[in-house]
């Protein structure tokens, strides 16, 4: 049995999170907290790993909170950069036993769908990713879009392939979208959406497109508790769910 702390667990995601953890046989909810509230609460509890789905601004403390703890967790909260997965990285070396999962989608088509768009990267002469959610989220472009950005622009790298051609040279209002790592990523925030991506692909004469999306959070639950279930197993920082599975 696995004991878990949900922090954030009024919010969206969170309520959710709290709700397939009791559904779990071999999980035990020890702890439902709101973003605001002290991470030591979830220590006192009893809990083995903690779950974060707080907001951007809070994350990261809450991830050394827990590291110097001595919890496991598994971060659904987007908005990290480099310098703040470095600073994890680093904090962990202090604790070998850990594990911290800082995932940036716990669907499993969306994980499937950044690993297959690196896996085509290297075949096409352009990519561009469109990142649709509703208008409630308060980042952007989405963790997902960023991540699956970086893995298309890696891939590419290591193909030894050119930037992507664009004579684009006047933009005042910024139409072409942020330039994630020379990846062209466009945020859509509309009202009926859930999360939702399509990472376009471009030869001369074709394109090809994945398509992603998750309508109900619920999409993202089978996710969250394969990273409660194997984070354990997985000392270190681990970025991305795709680390846990077998592709």
């Amino acid at each position: 049995m696995i004991n878990v702390a949900v922090l954030g667990a009024a919010g969206r995601m969170g309520s959710h999170v709290v709700q397939a953890v009791e559904a779990a046989p071999d999980l035990a909810l020890v702890a439902a907290l709101d973003a605001d509230q002290d991470v030591s609460a979830a220590v006192h509890a009893g809990a083995n790993v903690a779950v974060d789905f707080t907001v951007p601004d809070a994350t990261e403390a809450n991830v050394h909170a827990l590291i110097d703890a001595g919890l496991h967790a598994v971060v659904g909260t987007s908005g990290w950069t480099q310098d703040a997965l470095t600073r994890v990285d680093e904090h962990l070396r202090e604790r070998p036993d850990l594990g911290v999962l800082i995932a940036p989608n716990f669907a499993l088509g969306a994980v499937l769908a950044m690993r297959f768009a690196a896996a085509a990267a290297p075949y096409f002469e352009s990519a561009e990713i469109v990142e649709m959610h509703h208008p409630n989220k308060v980042d952007a472009p989405s963790g997902t879009a960023v991540h699956t950005a970086h893995g298309i622009a890696s891939a590419r790298a290591a193909a030894g392939l050119p930037p992507m051609p664009d004579a684009t040279t006047h933009d005042p209002d910024g139409a072409r979208g942020a330039d994630i790592a020379g990846v062209r990523v466009h945020a859509v925030r509309l009202r009926g959406m859930v999360a939702h991506e399509e990472v376009m692909f471009g030869n001369a004469g074709e394109a090809f497109t994945i398509r992603t999306d998750s309508f109900d959070r619920i999409s993202f639950m089978p996710g969250v508790l394969l990273g409660v279930r194997q984070v354990g197993n997985h000392p270190g920082l681990t970025v991305g769910l795709d680390r846990y599975m077998s592709l």
